[in-house]
């Protein structure tokens, strides 16, 4: 049985983050539609916890998932940043054949190489200032999402995907070392059949991790 996503850091080895926790405010419609996922996950079938439910609005779905997505890999991260260092990973990158450089379009406008700890550094602060922004993930009920909605969650999650990433081709040792592999591959698994299901990440972004995806859908087809 697959664990909800909450409980993802139940029983491992630190509850840390990488970045501070982002809360969906209970008692709102999101915190309901995260209760849904959780539940949904519980049932074990993946493929079918990640369609929209019936009569819900899919920017708000994707907004949800979002944010949940976040919390995981910050927490994922969070237990190895002791092994990402500026000496251990240098560049940021996902294996020999890929490397990333960091931009944002608004203070680093020309992408810069740095070590992946300060990438990933930069990567966490610019999703939590997207999360945070009432504009784009608004909380309140009748508040309408922006027309540029989509294509910032395209952007957060194509990111926050070279993460999971990095961690599988640099620290899966460590991982594993920790026993958390079960707990990345869960939550690797729920991203990848996420985006999947929506179209969000182009096939050539997740080009790094493509075997371990191709095996992840074959035990699932």
């Amino acid at each position: 049985m697959l664990k909800s996503p909450i409980s993802y850091a139940d029983g491992s080895r630190s509850s840390k983050t990488f970045k501070p926790k982002k809360n969906i405010p209970e008692g709102s419609h999101q915190y309901e539609l995260l209760k849904h996922a959780e539940a949904t996950l519980g049932s074990g079938n993946l493929r079918q916890a990640v369609m929209l439910p019936e009569g819900e609005d899919l920017n708000e779905w994707i907004a949800v998932n979002t944010v949940d997505f976040f919390n995981q890999i910050n927490m994922l991260y969070g237990t190895i940043t002791e092994f990402c260092t500026e000496t251990s990973c240098s560049v940021m990158s996902a294996g020999p054949r890929y490397e990333y450089h960091w931009a944002d379009g608004t203070n680093i406008k020309k992408p810069i190489k740095c070590s992946a700890p300060k990438y990933i550094d930069y990567l966490m602060t610019w999703v939590q200032d997207q999360l945070d922004d009432e504009t784009l993930f608004p909380s309140k009920i009748g508040v309408p999402f922006p027309k540029n909605f989509m294509s910032v969650a395209k952007t957060i999650l194509k990111r926050l995907f070279r993460v999971y990433a990095h961690i599988y081709h640099q620290h899966f040792d460590s991982v594993m070392q920790l026993q958390e592999e079960a707990h990345l591959n869960t939550s690797f698994k729920h991203f990848i059949f996420f985006v999947q299901e929506f179209n969000l990440i182009d096939r050539r972004e997740l080009a790094p991790l493509h075997d371990l995806i191709e095996k992840l859908g074959s035990k699932d087809r």
